[in-house]
C-alpha cells in the first residue's frame, strides 16, 4: 500500500500526536476509547509516529478527547438537530464516534490539512469541511448560513498555538456571530505553558503554545456575558466520567492527582457559554 506523506505546517503537524494515540488505544482491550478509524489512518501515512510510543501525554490527550467528546454527546443529547463545529479538526473522528443522524457537523482547518483530510474523509450533506483558519470570518458566515443552531464549537489543542490577540478575535468572532453558543477549548497556565521545551510530546515538534492562561475564569472578563460552565485539570474530571473509565486510568488518575504535578495541573479543559 503507497502511504500518504503529510506536507504539514509547525503547528498542524501536532494534530498526528492525539490520532496515534486514538490509534494506539484501539488496540488495547480495555481501551479509554474506541477508534478503529484512527487506526486505519495511521497505517496510511508515511510519518514517523513511534517517536510518540510510550509518552505519557498520548493518555493526556486521550482524557482530553474523552470529556470534550461527553460535552459533545451532552450537547447532542438536548439539541439532536443543533450543529456542532470542530475548529482545527485535524484527522479527528468525533463524527464518526458520535453522529446521531441528525445533527449538522462543520469541521474548520487549515488548507494542508483539508488537503490531507480529503484523503481520508468525505463531505455528506450534514457534514461540511471548511478550510480556513479560525481567525477568518468568512467561515463563520457559511457556518451562520447552514443551520440556525444551537451551536457547539470544539477547539481542541488548537487556541493556546494563537497569540493572545488572535485568540481574543475569535472569542469576538463567535460571540457576534453565534449568540447564546458553547465553546469547548484547552488552556495552558503554570506549569505546562513554562515547560514546553521539556514536554515529552512537544519536545519531539517544532510547535509551541503562545498563548498564557493561568485561570480560566477571567475569560469571563473579555466579553459582557461569557460564562464558565465547566473547567477541569486532567487529574479533576467530572466524577461520573472517571468511574466509567477503565481501573487501570482510574488508578492513575487518583496517583496523579495526589502527586499535584505542575504540567498537569496547569493545563484546563474548558466548557464556556458564549453571550
Amino acid at each position: 500500500m503507497d502511504r500518504k506523506k503529510p506536507h504539514l505546517g509547525t503547528v498542524q503537524e501536532t494534530l498526528l500526536i492525539p490520532l496515534y494515540a486514538r490509534a494506539v488505544e484501539n488496540r488495547k482491550e480495555f481501551p479509554l476509547l474506541r477508534d478503529a478509524r484512527a487506526e486505519e489512518i495511521v497505517a496510511a501515512i508515511d510519518y514517523d509516529f513511534e517517536r510518540f510510543d510510550g509518552l505519557p501525554s498520548l493518555t493526556g490527550s486521550l482524557l482530553r478527547t474523552v470529556l470534550f467528546d461527553r460535552w459533545v454527546a451532552d450537547f447532542l443529547a438536548t439539541h439532536p438537530d443543533g450543529t456542532v463545529v470542530e475548529i482545527g479538526t485535524g484527522l479527528n473522528t468525533r463524527y464518526e464516534r458520535l453522529d446521531n443522524g441528525r445533527a449538522r457537523w462543520f469541521e474548520l482547518d487549515l488548507p494542508d490539512v483539508v488537503d490531507l483530510r480529503g484523503s481520508f474523509f468525505t463531505d455528506t450533506p450534514r457534514r461540511t469541511t471548511l478550510a480556513a483558519s479560525v481567525t477568518d470570518d468568512a467561515w463563520a458566515a457559511e457556518v451562520a448560513r447552514g443551520n440556525g443552531g444551537p451551536f457547539l464549537f470544539v477547539a481542541e489543542a488548537v487556541l493556546p498555538y494563537l497569540d493572545e490577540t488572535d485568540v481574543r478575535g475569535v472569542f469576538a468572532l463567535l460571540s457576534e456571530r453565534f449568540r447564546g453558543a458553547l465553546l469547548a477549548l484547552d488552556t495552558a497556565g503554570d506549569g505546562f505553558f513554562d515547560t514546553q521545551e521539556e514536554h515529552d510530546a512537544l519536545s519531539k515538534v517544532a510547535a509551541r503554545m503562545r498563548w498564557y492562561c493561568p485561570d480560566p475564569a477571567a475569560l469571563t472578563a473579555w466579553r459582557p456575558g461569557i460564562g464558565v460552565l465547566a473547567s477541569h485539570t486532567l487529574t479533576s474530571l467530572p466524577g461520573p466520567l472517571v468511574e466509567e473509565l477503565p481501573v487501570p486510568y482510574r488508578e492513575m488518575l487518583s496517583v496523579l492527582a495526589a502527586q499535584r504535578l505542575p504540567q498537569a495541573e496547569g493545563y484546563r479543559l474548558n466548557l464556556l457559554r458564549l453571550p
